[in-house]
C-alpha cells in the first residue's frame, strides 16, 4: 500500500467547510480503493491564528510542512483583517518558501453545469493556464515613501528575471506537449510593458524551438479576455504572468459556469520541496458557515493532488464520481442546485462506492 501524509489548512471563511468535505471524499476514495492511504494533519492557521498570536502562521511553519507530501489549503482571508496581511502572511508566504513557481489551474464544463456562453457546452471550453508564481507583478517589491503627506508615493515593482521566465515557459510547453492538441497560448502585454513583458515574449519564442511538436502563439492579455469569451474552442494551454493569469483565470471558472468549481496547484516542479493545492474561489465570507459551499472545486483540487503524488488513476476515479454526481443535478446553488455542501459530499462518496448518489 502506498502511503501519503497530507497537511491540511482550512484556514478562513468556507475553507474549513470545503476540506472537510475534501477529506470525507479522499478517505472514502482511499477506503474504496484498497492500494492507497491518505493520512491527514490539520493546522489551525488563518485569520483566528492572527487575531490570537499577531501572525498568520508560526515562524517555524514552512519547517513544519516540509515533511509532508502534499498540501491541501482552504482559503484565506477576512472582513476584519487586511487582505495584504493575509495573503502575504500564509498563502504567498507558502507559495515563495517552498518556490512553488507553477501554479496550474484547469478549466472546463462540467457535465449538468452550464456555461454562461450560449451555445458552448462540456468539451468545448477544455483549458489548463499555467500562472507563474513566484515574481511578475506579485514580487513583494516596492514600497511607500512619506506616508500620510501629499507627496506619498506607492511602488510595486513587477519583477520578471531570465530564470523565472525560462522556467514557467518550458513547464507551459511541457504541459501543453502532454496534451492532445498541443497547443499554447503565450499570453503577453508587450505593446505597453517594454521592458519586462518584451523580454517575456522574446524567451517564450527561444523556449518554443525546444518543442517543435507543439503548435504555439501570442495574445495580447486584453484581447485575450474577448477570445476566451468569443472564441474559446481556439485555446487550450494558456501561460501568463502572474496578474494576468490571476485574473484570466478567474474569468475563465466563471465561464465554466462558477469559480466554485475551478481547482489550483501551486506546483514545485523540482519536487524540492511539498507542493500546495487550493480551490480558487476565496474565503467567500458572505456564505460562510450557511452550508451551501459548493466542495466541487476542493474535490477537483483533490484530483489534482491525486495526480501529483502520481496516484492518477485515483484522481480519474474521483473526478468520474464528481462528474456523475453534477450530471444527476446534485449542485449547490452557485450552479443552479438546491443542494448542501453535505448532500453533494455525501453523493460524491456514494458514487465512489458504487452505491446509489441519492442514498
Amino acid at each position: 500500500m502506498r502511503e501519503y501524509r497530507i497537511a491540511a489548512i482550512p484556514a478562513d471563511g468556507i475553507g474549513p467547510e470545503v476540506i472537510d468535505a475534501g477529506i470525507a471524499v479522499l478517505k472514502a476514495l482511499a477506503g474504496q480503493r484498497g492500494d492507497i492511504r491518505l493520512d491527514f494533519d490539520l493546522f489551525d492557521w488563518g485569520t483566528d491564528y492572527y487575531k490570537r498570536h499577531g501572525v498568520m502562521m508560526p515562524a517555524d511553519g514552512l519547517d513544519r510542512l516540509r515533511k509532508f507530501d502534499a498540501i491541501y489549503f482552504g482559503a484565506v482571508g477576512a472582513v476584519d483583517v487586511p487582505d495584504h496581511v493575509t495573503l502575504w502572511g500564509l498563502r504567498l508566504k507558502i507559495c515563495q518558501g517552498f518556490d512553488q513557481y507553477a501554479n496550474v489551474r484547469p478549466t472546463r464544463i462540467l457535465p449538468g453545469i452550464a456555461s454562461p456562453l450560449g451555445g458552448v457546452r462540456a468539451g468545448d471550453l477544455d483549458w489548463v493556464i499555467v500562472r507563474e508564481n513566484s515574481e511578475g507583478e506579485y514580487s513583494g517589491a516596492g514600497g511607500r515613501v512619506h506616508q500620510g503627506l501629499p507627496e506619498e508615493v506607492g511602488m510595486d515593482v513587477a519583477v520578471f528575471t531570465r530564470v523565472g521566465v525560462e522556467r514557467i515557459m518550458r513547464y507551459a510547453f511541457r504541459l501543453a506537449q502532454s496534451r492532445p492538441r498541443k497547443f499554447l497560448t503565450v499570453v503577453t502585454k508587450s505593446n505597453a510593458q517594454r521592458h519586462g513583458m518584451v523580454m517575456w515574449d522574446e524567451i517564450a519564442e527561444k523556449v518554443s524551438r525546444e518543442f517543435p511538436d507543439v503548435t504555439w502563439d501570442k495574445m495580447l492579455v486584453d484581447a485575450m479576455t474577448v477570445r476566451m469569451v468569443l472564441k474559446p474552442q481556439s485555446l487550450d494551454t494558456i501561460v501568463a504572468t502572474n496578474l494576468h493569469a490571476d485574473v484570466l483565470s478567474d474569468l475563465a471558472g466563471a465561464l465554466a459556469g462558477s469559480i466554485g468549481v475551478a481547482p489550483t496547484a501551486n506546483i514545485d516542479p523540482e519536487r524540492r520541496f511539498p507542493s500546495m493545492f487550493e480551490p480558487i474561489h476565496g474565503s467567500a465570507f458572505d456564505i460562510a458557515g450557511k452550508g451551501i459551499a459548493n466542495p466541487v472545486a476542493s474535490f477537483w483540487t483533490a484530483a489534482e493532488m491525486l495526480g501529483h503524488l502520481g496516484e492518477r488513476e485515483a484522481g480519474d476515479q474521483l473526478m468520474r464520481a464528481v462528474e456523475r454526481v453534477c450530471e444527476a443535478g446534485i449542485m449547490t446553488p452557485d450552479v443552479g442546485g438546491n443542494a448542501t455542501t453535505r448532500e453533494v459530499t455525501e453523493a460524491v462518496c456514494n458514487a465512489i462506492a458504487g452505491r446509489n448518489i441519492l442514498d
